[in-house]
């Protein structure tokens, strides 16, 4: 099975002359762990530059404004309520109107259609200051609108809030079909907001638990089709796929890459133990981190690549680990009531997500990497499997409803508990993992 991500693989340019303007000016979110109240932003229909563009106008501001009220930080004023109109991009607002419509951000922008290559101008204007705050222009392939939109996105979020943004971005996930106890699985992977959907693999064989590799052109997974869980190599670009080496009679199952995209590290199952390992994405070099009588599984690297964080039984239940990445000083980090599992380092460095089920709950939540400041983000029927956004502000995860018919869905929530969403897909859903932003 060959993909080919023509409209994903841009060519695109941020261009800082002459529309780059004064980067500061006094509007800015404060993101703290209380309540927030999201910031009211206007986004008029991106301003054709010729008949051919006409059509991408109004797409581009919407996949703009959805993006931004998806992350809980932003509200929409809606066009509806507009005083002033934005008919061409150069001409200078008339802040007062949009001051007068409660608007505190206001974002304005162009396209142009030439030779089948898209050019996007936009702009962000602080309409309590007067001021224009930035401005870029980006340049793409005609399939590629929807980027370019998430690339503006992405810029304001940024500017408005001083972190990074995470729109444009992929996920990965397991797509499933079929009634429950006979679903079929297939990779697939689509951009963050479950647009683009493309499948890697066929239903035939179950696969889990898919991971990108940093750069975001490899994921590594686990497959059953040759009867027992192996490791596999997969190019996203080309779909091309290899098992990684593997003695005979041994069971190799969730990998994670190492920060380097160099080397992985993931669960193997040699005489019925099973312990953690590390290898060269080549397949060479297989070397043993942990030596317990216990389950070992679910590593995750810190972003400098020193330590893993993984689960094991060896207390007597599930819980969290810490060690050096060469597999010494592991030390226990979780001690709540409860079981728990599938940890994952933020991006950032600083918190870890797992899984904890307790009381006939199950929960995503996050702690600081000593274990400390423990608190959980969600509670459900099931809820498991945690993915950091790129910028380490939001976790996607598996939600499964209740019951014979119950079904797997892709949600996400910010790192503070507010903003629980549900994650469009065309179909069941399980196992997502973020990808960086794309280059």
């Amino acid at each position: 099975m060959r993909l080919v991500f023509a409209c994903c693989v841009l060519a695109l340019t941020a261009l800082t002359a002459p529309l780059a303007m004064a980067q500061s000016g006094p509007l800015r979110i404060e993101i703290t762990e209380g309540v927030i109240e999201p910031l009211p932003v206007a986004v008029p229909d991106f301003i054709p530059l010729n008949a051919q563009a006409t059509q991408y106008g109004a797409r581009i501001a919407q996949v703009v404004v959805a993006d931004l009220v998806n992350s809980g930080l932003f509200r929409e004023v809606p066009q509806s309520a507009y005083i002033s109109q934005v008919t061409d991009f150069n001409t200078p607002l008339q802040y007062a109107d949009w001051r007068a419509i409660n608007a505190q951000a206001v974002i304005t922008g162009a396209v142009g259609l030439s030779g089948g290559r898209l050019t996007v101008q936009f702009r962000l204007h602080d309409a309590v200051s007067g001021q224009v705050m930035a401005g870029l222009q980006f340049r793409s392939t005609q399939e590629g609108w929807r980027r370019m939109a998430h690339k503006v996105a992405d810029a304001v979020y940024a500017q408005l809030t001083g972190e990074g943004g995470y729109f444009d971005s992929r996920v990965v996930f397991v797509s499933e079909t079929g009634p429950k106890g006979d679903r079929r699985k297939r990779l697939a992977i689509m951009d963050y907001d479950g647009e683009n959907v493309q499948y890697l693999t066929g239903s035939d064989d179950i696969v889990l638990a898919p991971r990108f590799s940093p750069n975001g052109d490899r994921v590594l997974y686990t497959s059953y089709e040759t009867g027992f869980p192996r490791v596999y190599l997969l190019d996203v670009t080309t779909a091309s796929r290899r098992p990684l080496e593997q003695a005979d009679g041994t069971m190799s199952f969730a990998p994670r890459f190492a920060p380097d995209g160099r080397t992985v590290v993931f669960s193997l199952t040699r005489a019925g133990n099973t312990d953690l390992y590390r290898m060269n994405v080549s397949g060479s070099g297989l070397e043993r981190l942990t030596s317990s009588p216990s389950i070992e599984t679910a590593p995750s690297f810190s972003p400098d690549g020193r330590q893993i964080v993984f689960e094991s039984d060896r207390s007597g239940s599930q819980q969290l680990y810490v060690m050096n990445a060469d597999g010494s000083d592991v030390r226990r980090i979780s001690f709540g009531q409860g079981r728990y599992g599938t940890p994952v380092w933020s991006p950032r460095g600083d918190l870890i997500a797992f899984t904890k089920q307790n009381r006939g709950r199950f929960h995503i939540g996050v702690m600081r990497t000593d274990g400390s400041e423990e608190r959980l983000l969600t509670a459900s029927f099931l809820d498991e499997g945690p993915t950091w956004s790129p910028n380490g502000r939001v976790i996607m995860f598996t939600r499964e409803t209740q019951g014979a018919n119950g079904r797997a869905a892709l949600y996400s929530v910010d790192i503070t508990g507010r903003n629980l969403r549900p994650v469009r897909t065309p179909d069941g859903a399980s196992d997502a993992a973020w990808s960086p932003l794309q280059k």
